[in-house]
């Protein structure tokens, strides 16, 4: 269906006027479409990962190999939902491999990319958060629908992930080391967490 703004009224959750490719730590939760549970189970307060899990897990860990500029801190799976600190920094640099997607020293964007979001003509902007997230749902789902057909996991019901993500944006050491702590403790507390089902 075609973008209609009498009909979509997608709104965002992300900060207004605020530069996701800036240098900074971000805490980032990506949770499962509906909340299903299928990447593990809490077993006496530790996460057990399921195959599904794991390959979260791993694929959450390579997005440095793939985003240059970002630094993977504490990060957890969850049975629905995943938690992790993402750091970047602009001065490792991300590579220019696309040009179509580049800003000229002018600003402007090559090519006739335009993108399909009125608010986001150019579509997620490289370097940012939100082109990191939107790559690891990509990339997780197309490993999952594979395990599903090969090794019989649980089918999931019309998407992997829920369409959006929450992110807070870590000011300082004593914030930093609270969601650090909350992460690692998560397991501990799954029957209070908000995404428990």
């Amino acid at each position: 269906m075609k973008y209609n703004p009498d009909i979509h009224h997608r709104r965002s959750i992300r900060l207004k006027e605020y530069d996701y490719s800036r240098a900074g730590l971000y805490f980032v939760t990506i949770c499962t479409q509906n909340r299903e549970c299928l990447l593990g189970n809490i077993e006496n307060g530790e996460m057990i990962a399921n195959d599904a899990g794991t390959m979260i897990h791993r694929q959450w860990q390579a997005l440095p190999d793939r985003f240059h500029a970002i630094e993977m801190h504490e990060f957890i799976v969850m049975p629905n939902h995943i938690h992790g600190i993402a750091a970047i920094d602009p001065r490792r640099g991300d590579p220019c491999d696309r040009p179509f997607f580049c800003k000229t020293p002018e600003g402007d964007h090559k090519g006739d990319h335009k993108g399909d979001h009125k608010d986001r003509p150019y579509g997620t902007l490289p370097g940012t958060i939100g082109r990191m997230v939107q790559a690891f749902k990509s990339i997780t789902t197309h490993e999952y629908i594979n395990g599903v057909k090969r090794s019989g996991w649980q089918p999931f019901p019309g998407k992997l992930w829920h369409r959006n993500y929450y992110e807070h944006i870590i000011r300082d050491e004593v914030a930093y080391l609270k969601v650090a702590d909350y992460i690692k403790t998560n397991p501990l507390k799954w029957a209070e967490d908000t995404y428990y089902v």
